[in-house]
């Protein structure tokens, strides 16, 4: 079983996130709420994906992801890939998945 970090400032979406991948087959090992405690966590918890928001309160998602480049990360956003240009290509994360189009499934492909 794939074991997930979930790194939304949002706890709603955090919420959502964890129902959602848990119910298509994974393990969400922590949440954390910001680019500091993610990297602290990640470091603890030893997950083998790490779900990233790109727009958090006290790291930007794309300072974390190459703070993470040993890990698969997967970053998140409300937002559009094409609004980010090439950072999402630049930062080592593993791919992009729109909030609005998250789901097991969209997830297992980028794996």
């Amino acid at each position: 079983m794939t074991r997930l970090l979930i790194v939304d400032d949002h706890a709603t979406f955090r919420s959502f996130a964890r129902r959602l991948l848990v119910a298509s087959g994974f393990e969400v090992v922590g949440e954390a709420a910001g680019g500091t405690d993610a990297v602290r966590l990640a470091a603890e918890l030893g997950p083998d994906v790490v779900l990233l928001d790109v727009q958090l309160p006290d790291v930007d998602g794309f300072q974390v992801a190459r703070s993470l480049r040993h890990l698969i990360v997967v970053l998140v956003s409300s937002r559009a890939r094409s609004d980010y240009g090439s950072l999402v290509d630049t930062c080592g994360a593993r791919g992009f998945i729109g909030k609005a189009e998250l789901s097991g499934d969209a997830l297992r492909r980028l794996l």
